[in-house]
C-alpha cells in the first residue's frame, strides 16, 4: 500500500483500532501489577512493554508488511531497521511514560508512526487511562477521537502561556534560567514526551520545550502536532526534520506569533 493513497483513511483506522486493542490486551491488565527492571540507561522496562511491542509488531505488519523499530530492541537492531526502512517503516513505542506506569501515574501512551524518508507520513499516539487517541496523517490533519486539533484556542503572549518543559535534559543554563525565570505563566513536566507533543496539538500546552528526544518520541506526535497546525524546530536548528536522529531537541508552538517568542527567548538564554 503506498503511502498518500486513498486507502490511507482505511489504513489509519485499522492502526488505531490495533493500537486501542493491543493497550486493552497487553497493556492495562497489568497496570499497577508488573514489576520493572532497569536497563543500561537507567530508564525502567517491564513485560508490559515487551508483549505491547510484540504484539504491534505482528498486528502492524499485518497492516502494512514494513520493517517494525520498537524502543524495546537493541540499538543494533534499531539501526538496522532505520537503515533498511527508507521506503516505509513503523516506529513504534509500547508505553511511553514507563516510570508513570509503573508508580500509577495516569500519563502515559502507546505511540505509532509510519515513516518514509525520514519523515512520519502516518500516526497513533494513544492514551488508554483516558482513552483518548490522537491521529494524524501528513497533509490532511490531527484529530482526537474523531475531533479537529486543536481543541481550543492558545495563548498568543508568552506572559500567558502554561508551558510542557522536560527539564532533564536541556542544557543547564537554559534549565536554570527557565526555572527561576520563566517567561511563561507556567509550566508542567509530566513524563511522555510522545503525550506531551499531543498535549501541545490539544492547545492543553500552549509551548513545548524538550532538550532530546530518541526517534520513537517524536515521530508520531511531532507529525501530530504539525498537523494541529503547529510550528517546530530544534534548539539550533530551524529544520526540525533534519536534526540528529537520536538525540532531537524540540521547541514547539501552536501560534505562529507565540512560536517566534518562545524560539527567539530560548536561543537567547541558551
Amino acid at each position: 500500500m503506498h503511502i498518500g493513497s486513498p486507502h490511507d483513511t482505511r489504513l489509519l483506522e485499522q492502526v488505531t483500532a490495533a493500537v486501542r486493542q493491543v493497550a486493552a490486551e497487553q497493556i492495562m491488565p497489568r497496570f499497577l501489577r508488573v514489576g520493572h527492571e532497569r536497563k543500561s540507561d537507567g530508564s525502567p522496562f517491564t513485560q508490559a512493554d515487551l508483549a505491547a511491542q510484540t504484539a504491534l509488531v505482528e498486528a502492524l505488519q499485518r497492516i502494512h508488511d514494513v520493517p517494525v523499530m520498537g524502543e524495546e530492541m537493541t540499538a543494533e537492531r534499531q539501526a538496522q531497521l532505520w537503515l533498511s526502512g527508507e521506503e516505509g517503516m513503523w516506529c513504534v513505542d509500547p508505553i511511553d511514560g514507563t516510570s508513570n506506569f509503573v508508580n500509577g501515574v495516569p500519563y502515559f501512551a502507546v505511540s505509532v508512526a509510519l515513516m518514509r524518508r525520514g519523515r512520519s507520513e502516518l500516526a497513533v499516539v494513544y492514551n488508554p487511562m483516558l482513552d483518548e487517541a490522537f491521529t494524524a496523517r501528513r497533509g490532511v490533519g490531527a484529530f482526537m477521537n474523531g475531533t479537529p486539533l486543536p481543541l481550543r484556542p492558545v495563548a498568543r503572549e508568552l506572559a500567558h502561556a502554561i508551558a510542557g518543559v522536560d527539564f532533564k535534559r536541556l542544557p543547564p543554563k537554559l534549565a536554570c534560567t527557565l526555572a527561576a525565570q520563566s517567561p511563561c505563566s507556567s509550566q508542567r513536566s509530566f513524563g511522555a514526551g510522545t503525550l506531551d507533543w499531543c498535549y501541545a496539538a490539544a492547545g492543553r500546552f500552549d509551548v513545548y520545550l524538550h532538550g532530546g528526544q530518541k526517534l520513537w518520541d517524536y515521530a508520531a506526535g511531532a507529525l501530530i502536532f504539525e498537523e494541529s497546525g503547529g510550528s517546530v524546530c530544534s534548539l539550533t536548528g530551524d529544520d526540525f526534520w533534519t536534526e540528529a536522529l537520536w538525540q532531537r531537541s524540540v521547541i514547539a508552538a501552536l501560534d505562529p506569533q507565540l512560536f517566534v517568542q518562545w524560539r527567539d527567548w530560548i536561543r537567547a538564554h541558551l
